[in-house]
């Protein structure tokens, strides 16, 4: 009988392929419906002396805690971060980018910033203009000048072009020069340029150097407000007097500032998503010469559409598991709490309950024999009983004895089966002692 070959091998024919399927359903789980991360990211940062890089190498010891791998990418400004992470085949994960590159962009297509999301910004950055004048009040004032911006498409020299264009400048008539950060302030030094213009946080290496040199003026530049106006990611901030350090401004400056946004693309794995802006919450929590601690990171003038994982850390934090382990920890075990558990349950219940079936199924058919000896012990008690009906119920009796030797029952169920066997005798004995009546 397959019922009780079956349940008398239980462990290897109904156990054991649960085991095995439980097994592999976990494992197709864990690889097409819930994979792990990457453990190594790209970020696209700009030049090895810029802000940028300064940040992204804070980033790397970061995510290194956390035991992601985070490689920096060096670039010639935002419009090349911003661009490595479009496309089919993405250069970077994340990248740093300021603002005017996304909503307030006149260039940038809807279906371009799909592609990307923004994790936090982390920072604020001033716009800076240095020069050898003293008097240099209006970006109007650097037509015909040589002006270090940086290489084209770069933050720097799209913002100069953007503003000098409100303020009816030709791109034409500045002589650019492709040189930034430090670079470009040497070239100022040694009078190869008339003008550094840069977009760049107030720790910025470059823009230090620029402001502790003699000789070198920071352009106080008037009409700010109305700049800001027509551009909503500029804002006019007072650099004040010795706010940098002694002497540093060495006056009130009137200076525009942006945002610095950390941006992902739109793909990138969730839980990256997730870790990324959480770094952020550690390197950024501090404050800055334009900003309190505990501004940064913020999802405030945002520049490009925010992701709903980047929303979820800032408001909540960190959770349990990202406390106490590493990241590639706390990710397994959500796996094995999510896929492990539910299934082990199941596996655990179908292997209780199979077995419990075939034992029912087995117990049932003892009981169905039980039922039908009591059909014949009822016939028996009758008045009067023919030689016929006697002979069908030893054929009867003689179809269960042949039933009853060819089931092989589990050991826990050997004892009915020698009971059901005794009474079958039983009956028989009182069949055979009714024919010499």
């Amino acid at each position: 009988m397959a019922t009780a070959a079956l349940y008398r091998h239980r462990w290897t024919l109904i156990r054991a392929p649960i085991a095995a399927a439980t097994v592999l359903a976990a494992w197709a789980a864990w690889a097409w419906l819930f994979p792990m991360p990457d453990s190594r990211l790209v970020i696209s940062a700009g030049q090895r002396d810029g802000a940028y890089h300064q940040i992204a190498s804070r980033y790397v010891d970061a995510f290194a805690r956390h035991g992601v791998e985070l490689v920096v990418l060096e670039s010639e400004g935002s419009a090349q971060n911003l661009l490595r992470l479009r496309g089919q085949t993405p250069a970077a994960d994340l990248a740093l980018v300021q603002g005017g590159f996304g909503w307030s962009s006149p260039t940038l297509e809807r279906g371009e910033m799909a592609d990307v999301q923004t994790l936090a910004n982390v920072d604020i950055e001033g716009v800076w203009v240095f020069s050898k004048q003293r008097d240099l009040h209006s970006l109007v004032q650097l037509r015909g000048l040589r002006v270090a911006a940086g290489p084209a498409g770069s933050g720097h020299r799209v913002l100069a072009q953007r503003l000098l264009h409100q303020l009816r400048v030709r791109s034409e008539e500045i002589r650019w020069d492709a040189l930034s950060g430090t670079r470009a302030g040497d070239a100022l030094v040694r009078g190869d340029v008339d003008a550094v213009f840069m977009v760049a946080s107030a720790d910025s290496p470059a823009v230090r150097r620029l402001l502790a040199l003699p000789g070198i003026y920071l352009s106080a530049l008037q009409r700010t407000a109305a700049l800001s106006e027509r551009n909503n990611f500029l804002e006019p901030r007072l650099l004040a007097q010795d706010m940098l350090g002694a002497g540093t401004p060495s006056r009130d400056v009137a200076l525009l500032t942006t945002h610095t946004h950390l941006i992902a693309r739109q793909d990138l794995h969730p839980a990256l998503k997730r870790l990324a802006t959480l770094m952020a919450l550690q390197v950024h929590a501090g404050p800055g010469p334009f900003h309190r601690a505990g501004d940064f990171p913020t999802l405030r003038h945002g520049d490009f559409p925010s992701a709903a994982e980047a929303r979820d850390a800032l408001a909540s934090g960190p959770g349990w598991l990202e406390q106490h382990l590493s990241f590639s920890w706390s990710q397994a075990l959500q796996r094995l709490l999510v896929i492990g558990v539910p299934l082990g349950i199941l596996a655990w219940w179908l292997a209780r309950l199979l077995p419990a079936w075939l034992r029912w199924r087995l117990e049932s058919r003892l009981t169905r024999w039980y039922g039908e000896l009591k059909f014949i012990e009822n016939d028996l008690s009758g008045d009067t009983i023919s030689g016929l009906a006697l002979r069908r119920f030893n054929e009867r009796l003689a179809r269960m004895d042949t039933a009853l030797a060819s089931l092989k029952l589990p050991a826990e169920l050997a004892q009915r089966w020698y009971t059901l066997h005794q009474h079958i005798e039983f009956v028989r004995q009182r069949v055979s002692g009714m024919r010499g009546r």
